[in-house]
């Protein structure tokens, strides 16, 4: 079986950095140290505010990376679409954020959007950027945006992280039959939003075909008292690494 990549969106880097102007944390150096201690690639989720990714940093990021690089966002915005293009990242991750929305709370309705998905999918793929889309786990959901053209989909772990504690067994069922019904019409599988240190091993251990964490707020938490270094070595375990 193929490793379960990691993933390191560095939003809250670029949070903390606005919050005093200047360039302290340095957006990009961490981006490259998360490279250097084992993060299989690198995620930005740019908002037409800039309230923490700036469009200039997805430029820079991408002459500096070296493994992949996801660019997150609404393909309902022009800019983040030309964005895109510009840079031509290893993949795209379409979210349906509304503009002022503090973080993604829903995947996409694929049935009701997908003359829209459709449509915009090939804008990416024509330019050789794998497409991700993100839904939540809802068979239905998975199995027509195997129509919209994707070619995986990012399960929308919210619900799942905010059950964990209560009953895994119960938390984890949806994803289950997620991730089959994709693997059933052969979509590739990424998953994101608030995996963390406590529940990320039993989610990646029951979810067959899972390739992709994104993996951003609890990673820069836990790395204030643990290190970034120790941190994503940390979360490579939690995947099965070392």
């Amino acid at each position: 079986m193929n490793q379960t990549k990691l993933s390191v969106n560095v939003n809250k880097i670029a949070t903390l950095r606005n919050s005093r102007g200047g360039s302290n944390p340095n957006l990009l150096q961490v981006a490259l140290d998360c490279e250097r201690f084992g993060a299989d690639g690198i995620t930005v989720h740019p908002r037409p505010d800039e309230r923490h990714i700036r469009y200039a940093d997805v430029y820079e990021l991408k002459q500096a990376i070296s493994t992949e690089f996801n660019i997150e966002g609404n393909p309902k915005e022009d800019k983040f679409v030309q964005l895109v293009l510009d840079n031509k990242p290893a993949q795209v991750t379409l979210v349906p954020d509304a503009t002022n929305q503090l973080t993604s709370n829903h995947g996409w309705d694929t049935i009701k959007e997908q003359a829209f998905l459709q449509e915009i999918i090939p804008v990416f793929k024509q330019q050789g950027i794998r497409v991700s889309v993100f839904v939540d786990p809802v068979v239905d959901m998975v199995k027509a945006a195997k129509d919209c053209g994707t070619d995986r989909i990012e399960l929308y772990t919210e619900a799942y992280a905010a059950y964990f504690p209560k009953d895994k067994e119960s938390a984890i069922a949806a994803y289950i039959a997620a991730a089959k019904a994709a693997q059933e019409v052969s979509l590739g599988l990424n998953a994101g939003h608030d995996l963390d240190l406590h529940n990320l091993t039993y989610f990646a251990q029951h979810i067959p075909g899972l390739l992709e964490v994104s993996i951003g707020h609890a990673l820069v938490s836990d790395a204030l008292y643990l290190g970034l270094q120790n941190t994503v070595a940390m979360y490579k375990r939690c995947l099965g690494a070392y």
